[in-house]
């Protein structure tokens, strides 16, 4: 996925889209690599409590506008957003050192291996 720049976000996203990964998401997950991430669709609010790592949080539109950005969200913290579609974890500083932030509109694309 990429952002309005087209700048790489993430390569490797998993998609949570069922109950049942949107409840797990990043918990058996001991880090994100770069490249890697998690759309959780539909979702409005996401909590990073037993993370054993900071992420950057992106809440998205229908149209996947980003509407918010919560930057290296640590261990123990809520954040929602109830314009929000869905949400984009990503490796904490990933939309700083891609200079993603509200307003821009991401592109994503389905992985061919």
């Amino acid at each position: 996925m990429t952002n309005s720049q087209g700048a790489v976000l993430a390569d490797r996203a998993d998609i949570a889209d069922t109950s049942a990964k949107r409840r797990t998401g990043l918990l058996k997950h001991a880090r994100l690599e770069a490249g890697e991430g998690l759309w959780i669709a539909p979702c409005e609010g996401v909590h990073t409590f037993f993370m054993k790592f900071p992420i950057d949080v992106l809440f998205l539109s229908k149209q996947k506008k980003v509407l918010k950005v919560r930057h290296r969200m640590p261990a123990w913290k809520f954040a929602m957003s109830f314009r929000a579609h869905s949400v984009l974890e990503l490796p904490a500083g990933t939309a700083e050192s891609t200079g993603t932030v509200a307003g821009d509109v991401l592109n994503f694309e389905k992985y061919q291996p």
